[in-house]
């Protein structure tokens, strides 16, 4: 078994002060045994407003942010999942949501882009999400293998869209890492609902390290940093505040619950079935 960590942060908009925060958790979670820990999205910059992040995107490969986690993983021997960083994309301008991996020697080993993007009104708030003002969407599902087992990449809004899941599973994904900063609202309703959910429906351990609390932009973010084991039993959770969790990935366990109840394996209908017309 390893031992996998989850980050709760409450990013502003100072990139230097954040990364002496994460820096200080990741240590946290390396000093509790984490092979891999995972920061939430927007740990380098929760800026004042959705533009903001572009002022501060790095080209791939390049910047104090990327060079931050890779020099952590190094230092620590560890492998993290990076959140979210804006990347730019060439001449577009819009940036990439990239969720980067490292590995212990700080090489990136795989880059996910966020695919589905928030542009909501949330329901009873007077609280308003376009992403899409400043992310193009990400449009390819990625498995990468690491200490902790076969890894599967979402972001925050992504959980609410189980054919990703279904998607990295059928790549092999024992496990998922889902960096968010989810808003209260629908965290109260819907966050924990729909992390047991998936972890149960795909027989898969799900962690989701999360922002919590109040933003330099007037934003409150849900927390509830959680790991979830395949049949939904939630090891470990951090409701508000900052701070670590962490929790053995018993991946010989998931193998027999997965040959025993074989849900995934039962399944009829394919994703890319033709809908008929009406």
């Amino acid at each position: 078994m390893s031992r996998v960590a989850a980050v709760q942060m409450t990013s502003g908009a100072d990139v230097a002060r954040n990364l002496e925060s994460a820096a200080a958790l990741l240590r946290g979670a390396r000093a509790h045994g984490a092979a891999v820990a995972a920061l939430p999205e927007n740990f380098a910059f929760m800026g004042r407003g959705e533009e903001a992040k572009l002022a501060i995107a790095e080209a791939p490969g390049a910047g104090p942010i990327q060079s931050f986690v890779a020099g952590m993983a190094r230092e620590l021997g560890m492998w993290i999942v990076a959140g979210t960083i804006p990347l730019k994309l060439g001449n577009s301008p819009r940036v990439a949501a990239a969720c980067l991996v490292h590995d212990s020697r700080g090489e990136v080993v795989a880059r996910y882009d966020k695919i589905h993007l928030f542009d909501v009104d949330v329901p009873g708030k007077s609280e308003s999400h376009r992403e899409s003002r400043s992310v193009q969407p990400g449009a390819v599902p990625v498995v990468v293998d690491t200490p902790a087992g076969r890894l599967g990449l979402a972001v925050c809004y992504d959980l609410r869209f189980p054919e990703l899941f279904r998607a990295l599973v059928d790549q092999g994904a024992e496990w998922f890492c889902l960096p968010s900063a989810f808003t209260v609202p629908t965290g109260r309703a819907h966050w924990e609902i729909l992390l047991r959910a998936r972890a149960i429906e795909n027989l898969c351990h799900l962690v989701a390290p999360a922002q919590s609390g109040f933003h330099e932009n007037g934003r409150e973010t849900h927390g509830d940093s959680m790991i979830v084991e395949p049949w939904g039993r939630v090891l470990a959770r951090l409701p508000r505040g900052t701070g670590v969790i962490t929790a053995e990935l018993d991946l010989a366990r998931q193998r027999r619950l997965r040959q025993d109840f074989p849900a995934v394996d039962h399944r009829r209908l394919a994703l890319d079935a033709p809908r008929k017309d009406p």
